[in-house]
């Protein structure tokens, strides 16, 4: 029953007092309990002492269930309208599943203290590492590609990973906050695929690792045409320059043939580059 002035009235009285981390995306914003700080402190020891039973509590859940079922509905008819081009590139590489059981493989066991996932799409990578990382942050452009993120972290149950709209050239984290991040199917759709390499060393922690997967050069003219592909494929020489420029050391990929069926399709590589952890003598 709140009017939408004073709603903004309140809103931004909790954002400036460190309490709400506001996120615009589009015409929405999307508001959420700081994640650190004094801040989320005060909230915690807040909330423990609210009875979550009473019934204006229990009216708020049914009211937010149904915004998520509205989501969900969102999230259903926009994935409807891209399942053919998803279906059509999928077909053309190396099973998905195989390549995530290695992508793990080369991140480790974790724990990992943040991940970051770079254009995140549906969330996929969040949900993989979900269980090796205490807090995981995924970003993208796409407004409707956040409402599917969020939808599937949601039926997965997940509690630790979100997602927020943001540019894979100007990330909106601090430097040498994440001890892995990962740019999973993204360099390919962007113009100048060395900024967002440039940005991922910069929010890397020394000692960090950064898992890149992304096609490798190929002739398959119409996924530019009809699918937004910027670039076909990424040349491992490119990368190394890239990696090397931002002060990171690249390994060399691991790759994976496209499907022994006799046309033309996608060979898919994984690239790990670590950031230096820092000496002792240059700490001092």
């Amino acid at each position: 029953g709140q009017s939408q002035p004073r709603l903004s009235h309140h809103l931004k009285a909790l954002t400036l007092a460190g309490l709400v981390e506001r996120l615009p995306e589009g015409s929405w914003v999307f508001y959420r309990l700081s994640p650190s700080g004094s801040g989320r402190t005060f909230l915690t020891a807040l909330f423990a002492q609210i009875n979550l039973d009473s019934r204006d509590f229990s009216r708020d859940r049914e009211r937010l269930e149904r915004v998520r079922q509205s989501r969900a509905k969102q999230a259903e008819i926009y994935f409807e309208q891209v399942a053919d081009t998803w279906d059509t590139i999928r077909s053309l590489h190396y099973p998905n599943e195989a390549i995530e059981a290695v992508l793990l493989e080369a991140a480790g066991p974790g724990p990992f203290e943040r991940l970051v996932d770079i254009g995140t799409g549906t969330g996929r990578m969040l949900e993989l590492f979900a269980d090796r990382t205490r807090r995981a942050e995924g970003i993208d452009l796409s407004h409707d590609m956040l409402t599917v993120a969020r939808n599937n972290l949601e039926n997965a149950g997940i509690s630790n990973a979100r997602v927020r709209q943001g540019d894979a050239a100007a990330i909106p984290f601090d430097d040498a906050t994440a001890d892995l991040v990962i740019i999973h199917q993204v360099l390919h759709y962007i113009d100048a695929p060395e900024r967002v390499i440039t940005e991922a060393g910069r929010i890397l922690k020394p000692g960090g690792r950064l898992l890149i997967v992304d096609f490798a050069p190929h002739e398959l003219e119409f996924l530019r045409q009809d699918h937004a592909h910027r670039h076909l494929g990424v040349r491992h020489e490119a990368l190394m320059g890239w990696t090397e420029l931002n002060g990171l050391k690249l390994a060399e990929p691991k790759h994976f043939e496209p499907p022994d069926d006799g046309a033309q399709g996608l060979s898919v590589r994984i690239w790990i580059a670590s950031k230096p952890a820092r000496t002792q003598e240059a700490a001092a």
